[in-house]
């Protein structure tokens, strides 16, 4: 049973979504402030997160930037309806996903389902293949799937697993261009809509990690109104 964290001021939301989770078989723990969320993770991490923004004593910006420092749990946030910034800034902080408000509980629970089978996934297949074939060598990166863990020239790198997810599909054919959509399919069940912004914020985060140990990172080529490109330096 999966456990999930609901973080939000509004004890309205809290009360109706943690009741749809039960429902769908998830251990829900709630927080009306992103305080309380982030002393209970210190003790323990749930395994995904869904954070309100605005939240009073800490804000769910500030939470993911805190929680990001120690791990890489998914988070999905809940936005606005009509703020685009918080969006963006949410995603190139490390956020996995976000929901507007109001929104459907059935596309929430879709997001949250959608995550954590990715995440199912790599294990999987990680697990079910001999060690020294999981590992994706590409010169400079070296990506191994059974740990989730990424280096570059050597140094580590911590992705989120959307963030993995887009740099082993594009690492995987060098030199080949992978379309807006073909990395949506990558990182998200069919199901699940998500627009061309959401993918450039994943890719602009990645590339801050990456340049993060290397400020000379520039394989990821954007080519526009295509896509992105994954260069062999």
């Amino acid at each position: 049973m999966a456990r999930i964290a609901l973080v939000d001021d509004d004890r309205n939301i809290l009360t109706s979504v943690s009741m749809t989770l039960e429902a769908e078989g998830f251990d829900v723990e709630t927080y009306n402030d992103g305080q309380s969320a982030l002393d209970a993770f210190n003790r323990k991490l749930p395994d995904l997160g869904v954070f309100d923004i605005k939240m009073p004593r800490m804000d769910g910006m500030d939470l993911l930037q805190r929680l990001r420092t120690k791990s890489q749990m998914p988070v999905i946030f809940l936005t606005s309806k009509d703020d685009e910034i918080d969006e963006l800034m949410g995603l190139r902080m490390g956020a996995d996903d976000y929901v507007r408000k109001p929104f459907s509980q059935r596309l929430l629970v879709e997001r949250i389902r959608s995550i954590l089978r990715r995440q199912d996934a790599i294990a999987s297949d990680a697990a079910g293949a001999p060690e020294e074939s999981t590992v994706l060598d590409r010169g400079d990166l070296q990506m191994d799937p059974l740990r989730h863990a990424v280096t570059w020239k050597g140094r580590d790198v911590t992705l989120t697993v959307t963030e993995f997810l887009l740099l082993q599909a594009l690492a995987q054919r060098p030199g080949f261009v992978k379309s807006r959509d073909q990395l949506m399919d990558v990182a998200y069940d069919e199901q699940v809509y998500v627009d061309d912004r959401t993918i450039d914020s994943h890719i602009k985060r990645l590339r801050k990690k990456m340049r993060s140990v290397d400020n000379d990172f520039s394989a990821i080529e954007t080519l526009y109104g295509i896509g992105y490109r994954y260069n062999e330096e």
